[in-house]
């Protein structure tokens, strides 16, 4: 239920974001009930300013208040996904190609929920990376949460 809500607020804030000239990195909605915090995720070519972030929160706030998807009272937090940035889409696992990510499963796979390697391989499905020298296959939807690990 709540990954279908997401998608909703997403899929309603997408225009919404893209008038404004940021792209809609992604979204996410946590403690649904007392404590409801929705995360979302601009990024643009030229970076992402806290200016940016209050001007898209404002808009989009007006619009989840008319649209009244998220039951009761509920936090907005907007920003740029930063240098650890959280993957959502197959194209975001396609872009990022070679670094080094960190996955966490909804379902174990081979009795393991966490993972951190080197994404090797991208399809619709599935992605594949390196960990310890083997590679690791994840069809998609069963990640949880994918973010990369910064360069340093």
């Amino acid at each position: 239920m709540e990954k279908s809500l997401t998608a909703k607020v997403c899929e309603l804030i997408t225009p919404v974001v893209e008038a404004l000239g940021y792209q809609l990195w992604g979204c996410e909605l946590k403690g649904l009930g007392k404590h409801t915090l929705l995360r979302v995720y601009i990024d643009s070519e030229t970076g992402v300013s806290l200016d940016d972030c209050a001007k898209v929160s404002n808009q989009i706030s007006g619009v989840l208040d008319v649209e009244d998807l998220i039951m009761g009272r509920y936090d907005l937090e907007v920003s740029s996904p930063g240098i650890d940035r959280p993957l959502f889409k197959t194209e975001h696992y396609r872009r990022f190609i070679g670094y080094t990510v960190r996955i966490k499963l909804y379902a174990a796979q081979n009795g393991q929920r966490n993972f951190t390697g080197e994404i090797k391989d991208v399809t619709e499905d599935e992605v594949t990376i390196v960990v310890d020298d083997r590679m690791v296959v994840f069809p998609i939807r069963n990640i949880e949460k994918a973010k990369v690990v910064p360069k340093i």
